[in-house]
């Protein structure tokens, strides 16, 4: 197990300059962020920073003490190849405190061409065991791991007591029915693939519908799913679409929306060692990043002065759900009991 800062780091999402300053101001040790294009893995319209946004936002941390973590976390095809190394170049310059990659073939041209930039590995990478992280270590220099959310607890452990790089953990957020990184579910229906173009579901894909049966998405033309009256409408994903299935029936047939939530294994995450617990949502508000921030830094402050007698508090909680996913949250692949 490799040797980690006594204090835990708080990583927040940064999908604009707001809300990059919401999560400076609620307490966020760093926050991760990305380009305007497909180099990161939240390549939406509207969404990341151009360069001199960038600048204003690093210069923001910097002065409060935060740190700022660059996103290069989709896969180069050989014909934009040069995309990337360029954002490597402006990251670099930049100074931000590390980038975030996926490719092996950008993690060696970092090693060759930015000997002095850190690099953790992305969750898009998808290491989940010792030997895939020593690979990184060994050959890109690679100092953080940042684990897919498919990991029980117990699994967690066993990464964090034999890996050789400090390990992060999502602590709240999105979950996907996939193990991150392998995913091509929407390239079926887009012809995009999210690992090389940045997003599951592209905006230029979307469409939304009022109907008389109700409001309705679809995405490249596929009805992904219908909603009632005052029924709040999620991002149409395929994975959480409903679907018409055997009998007729509609209802989630992959996976039904919700949210991550540690807030009560916080204690159990301290003790293993983790480095950093991470929190997911570069394409949401400033609002859900002011929120989420504020109660994490809260209860992780409380965990880790005192994790014996620690307990999460009912407005914690509800604070959270009141910005998760189908309003509920749980624990995902981390709960599983009987091993």
């Amino acid at each position: 197990m490799v040797a980690v800062n006594s204090k835990i780091e708080l990583v927040c999402p940064a999908g604009s300059l707001p809300a990059l300053r919401a999560a400076i101001d609620n307490g966020a040790d760093a926050v991760y962020m990305g380009f305007r294009d497909d180099t990161n893995a939240r390549n939406f319209p509207g969404l990341n920073f151009d360069e001199a946004e960038a600048r204003k936002g690093i210069d923001y941390a910097h002065e409060n003490g935060s740190k700022v973590l660059l996103a290069l976390n989709t896969y180069p095809q050989p014909q934009h190849f040069e995309r990337w190394t360029q954002a490597l170049a402006h990251a670099d310059s930049l100074g931000v405190d590390a980038v975030i990659l996926a490719d092996p073939g950008l993690m060696q041209y970092a090693t060759e061409h930015f000997p002095d930039l850190r690099l953790h590995l992305s969750v898009q990478g998808s290491a989940t065991n010792r030997h895939a992280i020593a690979f990184y270590h060994k050959h890109f220099n690679i100092q953080r791991v940042v684990l897919p959310r498919v990991l029980s607890l117990r699994q967690v452990k066993s990464v964090i007591d034999s890996s050789p790089v400090e390990v992060e953990v999502f602590g709240f957020g999105s979950l996907c029915v996939m193990v991150e990184g392998r995913c091509a579910l929407s390239s079926y229906v887009t012809g995009e693939s999210p690992n090389t173009c940045g997003v599951c579901s592209p905006a230029k894909a979307v469409r939304w519908e009022e109907t008389s049966q109700g409001r309705q998405s679809r995405l490249n033309g596929v009805l992904i799913d219908r909603y009632q009256k005052d029924e709040a409408a999620g991002y149409p994903t395929l994975c959480k679409g409903r679907f018409k299935v055997k009998g007729n029936k509609v209802f989630y047939a992959m996976e039904e929306p919700t949210s991550l939530n540690t807030l009560e294994i916080l204690p159990e995450l301290v003790k293993m060692g983790i480095a950093a617990i991470k929190i997911e949502g570069r394409q949401r508000s400033p609002a859900y990043v002011k929120q989420v921030t504020k109660v994490m830094r809260t209860a992780l402050d409380h965990c880790q002065q005192d994790p014996d007698n620690y307990s999460p508090a009912a407005d914690w909680v509800s604070a959270l759900d009141h910005v998760s996913e189908g309003r509920s949250h749980t624990l995902g692949a981390l709960h599983r009991p009987w091993q």
